[in-house]
């Protein structure tokens, strides 16, 4: 998958056929493959770029630890084809996010009584391994825990009890961390069976990059156990109907590609981990926080720059006021993501009353703008609606905000591209995808607009994107890629597959699209 070579469509059509009873073969093979690949690295001249001394050396640090060869998940079964629960082993955390010292509950369930394992992993670059065994857990007694009946909105909001509770250690730094869940062989020896549960490590450090996890999207297409997401509702896919709630599984990622190593690690390993393992491949001084850290601004204050990563659709109106705050007190806001800041996404305690434990969709951003209106009227009427996100991101979510295509150089002289010998109309193929911004406010001071063109849907159906960068009041910038997928041209680590969809595809690692955020991250840290 590196190399700007396209990913060969066999590998899909193999394990889309396993991933009816058993994925185990095909994830082996795919997994063996794809860490082959990363071995050989196109970042080699991006990696000798000067960077900009950081305020710390932790995440240098870090990555210099030997990384774990064996973090993936392995095999893996799905309860029935096409379905997205894998109940032979599968669990969740009490909290998106947790600090230090601060505790969090592991709950798992197991389809017979059976004994398992945790292996607690933080993903990084590690060398090019992709993580790191932090710490193993167990083993614990697994029993099967009740699946909840649908319940109001249709929600289903478990209520597991715990296999054990997991206190972080001080010396574990902020980063994504995954818990790979092994069940031992079952009595007749008929081998293990694995999944994922994923949090975020957070801390409140003073850092150069803050880069927020898009959890509430993961949470909102998330449909365990079976058909229950924001899009899965009777009524319709765009109203607001639906709670879903942080207290389940994550179940199998049901679009773009049949990708096992989505089960139970929501969409981390799809749309953003290459992002962190090319920012701490490099040294940036990175730290990570869920959607529900940015409801006030203050950790977002103590950095330099802000990051919006791959698919970042479901905002609570306090996450955007937080950001708005960050940029107007001099923060560089990264919007390297697409379909961002798209719905207003309030959050709300748990029928247990922990906090931010349920989302659902309260109603569109966008003010007055008219596909705002188009939404309100046709899958309307919502109780929540929200700033034009314009005036944040530079640019907007129009209709449709489905589709793939090029990301066309139009202001080669601009310094965002100083280093990468871009052209005038100079392409980098399939980057735009699946989802992506456009119409810019005209009137929203120094706005430049520094690629553009057009996306098709369905191979048909086009729609203009634009990729904008405007000054903010203090010498900072806010930068608009304008696609899910510009991390997708930055790395391939292990564990991450290439998607494709609407008949369009990133092509992977370009060293254009590196010494583009080179520049980006140059000019935010200074």
């Amino acid at each position: 998958m590196d190399k700007k070579k396209a990913t060969p469509l066999h590998r899909r059509d193999l394990l889309k056929d396993a991933a009816a009873v058993s994925l185990a073969g095909a994830v082996a093979s795919l997994g063996m493959l794809a860490n082959a690949q990363e071995n050989v690295s196109v970042a080699q001249d991006a990696a000798k770029i000067q960077q900009p001394a950081s305020r710390s050396s932790l995440i240098r640090d870090e990555n210099a630890k030997p990384g774990a060869r064996d973090w993936q998940l392995t095999r893996v079964r799905l309860d029935k084809a096409g379905g997205v629960r894998s109940s032979p082993i599968e669990g969740y955390c009490s909290k998106q996010s947790v600090m230090a010292a601060e505790t969090v509950n592991f709950k798992v369930s197991t389809a017979a009584p059976q004994k398992f394992k945790i292996e607690i992993f933080r993903t990084g670059y590690y060398g090019g391994r992709g993580a790191r065994l932090m710490t193993t857990l167990g083993p614990f007694d697994g029993t099967p825990q009740a699946v909840p009946p649908i319940g109001e909105k249709r929600i289903r909001e478990c209520q597991w009890e715990s296999c054990t509770t997991l206190t972080i250690p001080e010396d574990w730094p902020s980063g994504v961390y995954l818990g790979r869940l092994t069940t031992e062989s079952d009595a007749s020896g008929h081998g293990y069976w694995q999944n994922y549960l994923i949090f975020i490590v957070r801390d409140d450090r003073p850092a150069d990059i803050l880069l927020q996890c898009s959890d509430n999207t993961w949470q909102a297409y998330n449909q365990w156990p079976d058909h229950e997401s924001l899009y899965t509702h009777p009524d319709g896919v765009q109203g607001p109907w639906a709670d879903v709630s942080f207290d389940r599984p994550y179940g199998k990622y049901s679009q773009i590609f049949e990708n096992p190593q989505t089960i139970g690690s929501g969409e981390w390993l799809c749309f953003e981990f290459p992002m962190a393992y090319w920012l701490e491949q490099h040294g940036y001084d990175v730290t990570y926080c869920s959607n529900s850290d940015m409801l006030t601004p203050e950790r977002g204050l103590k950095c330099k720059a802000f990051i919006s990563n791959g698919h970042d659709e479901y905002w609570d109106i306090r996450q955007y006021e937080s950001v708005v705050k960050m940029r107007d007190e001099g923060v560089n806001l990264l919007f390297l993501s697409g379909n961002s800041v798209c719905w207003v996404t309030p959050f709300r305690e748990s029928s247990a009353g922990d906090p931010n434990r349920i989302i659902f969709r309260g109603g569109p951003y966008g003010g007055d703008y008219r596909w705002a209106q188009e939404r309100e009227k046709n899958f309307g009427p919502y109780p929540h609606h929200g700033p034009d996100e314009g005036y944040l991101m530079g640019v907007r979510n129009l209709r449709p905000v489905n589709g793939g295509g090029d990301w066309i150089c139009t202001r080669p002289d601009h310094w965002i591209f100083a280093d990468t010998g871009m052209k005038q109309g100079e392409a980098i193929p399939g980057l735009i995808g699946w989802e992506f911004h456009g119409d810019p406010p005209t009137d929203l001071a120094g706005l430049e607009v520094i690629a553009e063109g057009t996306a098709l849907n369905g191979g048909v159906n086009p729609a203009p994107w634009a990729s904008t960068i405007y000054p903010g009041p203090k010498g900072n910038f806010v930068f608009n890629a304008s696609t899910i997928w510009w991390c997708q041209g930055l790395a391939s680590p292990p564990g991450h597959w290439l998607p494709w969809s609407h008949w369009s595809r990133p092509h992977g690692p370009d060293e254009r699209v590196q010494q583009i955020t080179h520049n980006l991250l140059r000019r935010a840290l200074g």
